[in-house]
């Protein structure tokens, strides 16, 4: 008899530090992708410390230390997280008002509210996001991303621009030869090389602000610990931690569908309050998921480890402390390069096709341009996917509360004319509001049956709009009997039912 062959299936390695650090390709990719983060972080982290009125220190390190920590804390691998310019936005008045060391305070208590409110849960609301409110979200940030280059470009030496084209160019052709070494390192790398050997003048990463030249250390606020200083930082705190959660966790939302896998939400978001209280503690001042520098690692590098990501933050701490001096010869023009292909990515440019456009609903467009529209003005993507919520909400309700129907039918119901008003839909505070006028007071019989067994009762608004239309029977002398409740709608409506103002 033949003998039967074992079938055995190739799997290609699971993309984890493990499988990482037993391949060499992997770990390749991964360091290479740490490597090109950090050069991206340097600018950016210098520019944030700008807007929050820090030292670019400061900034620095807190890219170093928000990097390392939620690389082991954080639910989502391979996302970067940093000191950000949202971030910055909201401390910003702190620094400017109280001081370094206030600052510092709302950044530790900020961390330690992202805790209390991932333990509370706070992670499950993401399902509560319209895919049409991503999708904006994605498309503002693209524009933000860009939009933050236009200064790089304005006022500069014309060389500038024919450097950011063969930077572009580098970027999205040498991919199409090999792809073992990252496209946007070479392109940094390269351009780099060009401005030292040519002795070409134009703006450098040095142009940005002075480099640190000695590590972090351990630093407690010298504040008052009572209660007047946590009415001063308490309000700023609350801002940073929702901020921070809502950008940290869109982002590992949207990785998860670039990299088909999932990430444990509620471990994000208590990573990044421990995170942001470690980064207190060093001194730096704060910050969330980096959505760019994110898509560098993840898009435009391949990384899907965290490897990447601790690599990034012990990257750029060795590259400013122990480099700063190369590290500032870097053109600007190459990082825009890199950014600007970013953008270009990050887009969603299916969402804007005509065809699209067409088959999508008017409502969903509306959505995503608000979403787009609010975040590009505010500069805020927090804010921009708040409004979008609240509009999808709306025009959901609207959208819905047209669905609910109301038909009359006079029949003999033992031997007496009765009125049957049967009512279909949802029916809830946009819907029932209506539902007090579809009823004929006047004409209708001494007998009225409210048939809502194709309905559901899902507020108190509902109740008493149903407690309305009994009471204006009730004062013509007629009677009303509810029929078909199930058994949801029965329990609501037996507990509040003559009990609502």
């Amino acid at each position: 008899m033949p003998t039967a062959t074992p079938h055995t299936t190739t799997r290609s390695a699971e993309p984890t530090v493990r499988n990482a650090l037993r391949s060499p390709a992997m770990l390749r990719t991964e360091v290479l992708a740490g490597l090109v983060v950090a050069l991206a972080l340097i600018p950016e982290a210098i520019s944030f410390s700008i807007i929050a009125g820090v030292d670019p220190r400061v900034g620095l390190f807190a890219s170093f230390t928000m990097a390392v920590a939620i690389s082991f804390l954080g639910g989502r691998p391979a996302m970067i997280s940093a000191a950000t310019g949202a971030i910055a936005l909201v401390i910003a008045p702190v620094m400017r008002d109280y001081g370094y060391d206030y600052l510092i305070a709302t950044v530790i208590l900020g961390g330690l509210i992202q805790i209390a409110l991932s333990l509370a849960g706070v992670a499950k609301l993401m399902r509560f996001i319209p895919r049409s409110v991503m999708v904006g979200f994605v498309n503002a940030l693209a524009i933000l991303i860009f939009l933050a280059q236009v200064r790089h470009m304005v006022d500069v030496p014309w060389l500038v621009y024919p450097m950011i084209a063969v930077g572009i160019a580098v970027i999205v052709g040498v991919p199409r030869i090999s792809r073992v070494i990252p496209a946007p390192l070479i392109a940094i790398v390269a351009l780099t090389a060009f401005t030292i050997i040519g002795a070409i003048n134009v703006p450098d990463v040095g142009d940005e602000g002075e480099l640190p030249d000695s590590l972090p250390s351990l630093f407690v606020p010298d504040v008052p610990f009572n209660l007047d200083t946590l009415q001063v930082i308490a309000p700023y705190a609350l801002a940073m931690a929702l901020v921070g959660l809502l950008e940290s966790l869109l982002t590992a939302k949207l990785v998860d569908d670039i990299t088909d896998t999932h990430s444990e939400k509620s471990r994000e978001a208590w990573g990044q309050g421990a995170a942001n209280v470690i980064t207190g503690f060093f001194g730096g001042m704060g910050g969330c998921a980096m959505i760019g520098q994110t898509m560098i690692n993840v898009k435009a590098s391949g990384a899907r480890t965290r490897i990447s990501t601790f690599l990034a933050g012990v990257f750029l701490l060795i590259l400013v402390v122990g480099f700063g001096d190369l590290v500032a010869l870097i053109p600007m023009a190459a990082l825009v390069a890199v950014m600007i292909m970013v953008s270009v990515g990050t887009f969603d440019w299916h969402s804007i096709h005509p065809a699209t456009l067409r088959r999508m609903p008017k409502s969903e467009t509306t959505v995503m341009l608000s979403t787009v529209a609010v975040t590009v003005a505010t500069q805020n993507l927090a804010i921009g996917v708040i409004v979008g919520v609240l509009v999808a909400m709306t025009l959901f309700a609207q959208r819905v509360a047209h669905l609910t129907e109301t038909h009359r039918e006079l029949v003999e119901e033992e031997s007496e004319a009765t009125a049957v008003y049967r009512v279909t839909g949802e029916l809830f505070f946009a819907s029932s509001n209506d539902l007090y006028t579809q009823f004929e007071y006047a004409e209708d019989p001494d007998r009225i049956t409210i048939d809502l067994t194709e309905s559901h009762i899902w507020d108190a608004s509902t109740v008493a709009a149903l407690d309305a239309i009994t009471t204006k029977y009730d004062r013509k002398g007629k009677t009303v009997k509810i029929i078909g409740l199930n058994a949801s709608s029965a329990d609501r409506h037996n507990r509040l039912s003559g009990s609502l103002p």
